[in-house]
């Protein structure tokens, strides 16, 4: 019989464009990271699977998995269908197995994130613990589905995504281990991204990002500091703050990927990050960024708080496409579905 895994990647093969999940040719990508219902309310995140016939989101970095040397994962509200394996700080979410599925048959590329602003690890003591605990990483959300303890059970996320926040030692072992053991796959594609804040050299993951490490995008926070894009000057070629130009050369010089993406981070609402800008505000900053070969897209922080913010999807995603503002002026929604229960494992 023909692997789950696979099928799912021949499905994804048929999708139409609009569906696709991360494209590294193009410049409209959009990722929205899911998982900690930063909005707040207990309604302002939903399942997963609800997210995920939105055709302008290709990629979801589920948020977080905040403890390595000791598994930890945490997904705010949503770890209320979950129950915790006996032991250990692990989740098991059959809901989450079910919908990861059902994103990945919509063709949306699911990456999990490791770290977060609450990881306090600060790394490994030494390299063959770093590498250790990447593979034990791999087996908990790989492609072996007889490991024990898998989060996500059966479901095989599509990469990985680093945000570290403080200071870290002895990640370029354990992220060189874990992309070793992506690409050994040959099952399907796997993406390896991060997410440095825009002050470059990025103090938390410079040691990975200085040609060390294959990323194949990153998504730059460009808020909380002054290189944000509230810091761009409308009309100018020359930026003084917003350093977009310094990520590209990053990219083009630097990067060990040389056709790494770099996406443009932002809040995706007033309360979600400091530097938030409207869309129309986000606008020019796009259209300034297509000029560099680099540009990939936008990652917005988060899903609850996007979908808080009626019609600043549809807005971006037009600036991205240049399909025009008449066809941003729709409302983004949630369209929920009803699926039977997800069965508990024994």
């Amino acid at each position: 019989m023909v692997s789950s895994t696979l099928t799912l990647a021949s499905l994804a093969s048929f999708l139409p464009a609009a569906l696709a999940g991360f494209d590294s040719s193009a410049q409209s990508n959009v990722a929205v990271y899911w998982g900690q219902n930063s909005y707040g309310q207990s309604s302002s995140q939903t399942r997963l699977a609800d997210y995920c016939s939105n055709s302008k989101i290709n990629i979801i970095p589920l948020a977080f998995m905040n403890g390595i040397k000791t598994p930890i994962t945490n997904f705010a509200n949503a770890g209320d269908n979950c129950t915790v394996y006996a032991g250990t700080q692990l989740l098991n979410c059959p809901q989450l197995e079910e919908d990861i599925k059902t994103c990945q048959s919509e063709g949306k590329t699911i990456l999990l994130s490791i770290g977060g602003a609450t990881y306090t690890e600060g790394g490994f003591s030494d390299s063959a613990s770093a590498e250790a605990a990447a593979t034990n990483v791999w087996n908990l959300f790989g492609s072996d589905t007889s490991q024990s303890n898998r989060p996500f059970r059966t479901a095989v996320i599509d990469g990985f995504d680093f945000d570290f926040e403080s200071t870290t030692q002895n990640f370029v072992p354990f992220a060189s281990k874990l992309r070793s053991l992506m690409d050994a796959d040959s099952s399907k594609t796997y993406y390896l991204s991060a997410a440095p804040q825009c002050p470059y050299p990025d103090a938390a993951m410079n040691d990975m990002l200085n040609g060390a490490i294959s990323f194949d995008f990153i998504q730059v926070q460009f808020y909380n500091n002054y290189c944000g894009v509230s810091s761009f000057t409308p009309g100018s070629t020359t930026q003084n703050n917003f350093n977009f130009e310094t990520w590209d050369d990053w990219a083009k010089n630097t990067s060990k990927n040389k056709n790494v993406k770099v996406l443009i981070g932002v809040p995706a609402n007033t309360g979600a990050g400091g530097g938030y800008v409207s869309a129309s505000a986000l606008d020019p900053i796009i259209q300034y960024a297509k000029q560099f070969s680099s540009f990939g897209g936008v990652m917005m922080w988060d899903m609850s708080q996007l979908y808080a913010n009626s019609g600043f999807l549809d807005s971006v995603y037009a600036s991205l496409t240049g399909s025009g503002a008449a066809k941003a002026r729709a409302a983004t929604t949630l369209v929920t579905k009803t699926r039977p229960a997800a069965t508990q494992a024994p």
